[in-house]
């Protein structure tokens, strides 16, 4: 019997039993009550409410121009839409980096107007205050290591990260240093395989990949991405289970054609 399958709400403590049972922990991305909804009653253990909104809901070209209210209100319709699953906020750019008092101060917003379970930060050792502080508060938090893109602009690209020694090592030590302060998970997003597989057998914590590999505790992708909305991304990492895109259009040209041939409505579609 698998560890998500009795369980009828998914908890921090339901993902660290998973990874000891060795079962793979399954994430999406979610940011409005009717896909919350489909998602949750479909079976999947988290959804994220991605800082991604910036880019697949409004149409910015990186993650950081979100706000903090913005998040909030997809934040409160995603829990709208969910009963099971755990739902994890990411905390938008500008809302932690300034100090742990600012990221805790964030924090109790999004836990307090959206029923949220837990947030989501980028970084290792330069948010280790901001940890301890919202871990103190009492609010689980997910770290997130590797390509981090809401510090795009430092890396300038969207290769691969942590390739080079000296960057593994960091990694590494982040890991253990967000473990270490309280997380109860960790994303690896965009890391050699070999690196998130290592990094994954020493954590006592389940690590969640995103081009990652097949040796992290478990996966997560992009909706939009993943139901083949967004066309225009084709990493390596990504496997696209359905094409909305073609499949919408059609249906809306379909849509059109009825209209103007006067065939919709019929007779048994008025009163």
């Amino acid at each position: 019997m698998s560890v998500n399958k009795e369980i009828k709400k998914i908890t921090t403590h339901t993902l660290q039993k998973m990874k000891e049972a060795g079962e793979k922990i399954s994430m999406i991305t979610a940011y409005d009550f009717s896909f919350a909804k489909i998602f949750d009653a479909a079976g999947i253990d988290i959804i994220l409410v991605g800082d991604s909104a910036s880019n697949v809901m409004a149409g910015h070209e990186t993650t950081l121009p979100i706000t903090l209210d913005q998040m909030i209100y997809h934040a409160s319709s995603v829990v709208r839409g969910s009963s099971r699953s755990l739902v994890i906020v990411d905390l938008p750019f500008g809302s932690y980096q300034g100090n742990s008092k600012e990221a805790l101060n964030s924090t109790i917003r999004i836990m307090k107007e959206t029923g949220a379970h837990a947030i989501k930060l980028e970084g290792g050792e330069e948010i280790i205050e901001s940890v301890k502080r919202i871990v103190g508060a009492g609010v689980p938090v997910m770290g997130h290591l590797g390509l981090t893109p809401q510090s795009i602009y430092k890396f300038g690209t969207y290769i691969v990260r942590a390739k080079e020694e000296q960057e593994a090592d960091k990694l590494k030590k982040d890991t253990l240093l967000l473990q270490e302060a309280g997380c109860f998970g960790i994303v690896l997003e965009k890391i050699p395989a070999v690196l998130a597989t290592e990094v994954s057998h020493k954590l006592a914590i389940p690590t969640i990949g995103i081009g990652a590999g097949s040796g992290c505790d478990g996966q997560v992708l992009v909706m939009h991405d993943m139901l083949g909305i967004n066309i225009e991304f084709k990493p390596r990492f990504l496997r696209t289970y359905l094409n909305l895109h073609e499949q919408v259009t059609g249906a809306v040209q379909h849509y059109i054609r009825d209209i103007k041939s006067k065939d919709f409505p019929n007779d048994q579609e008025q009163y």
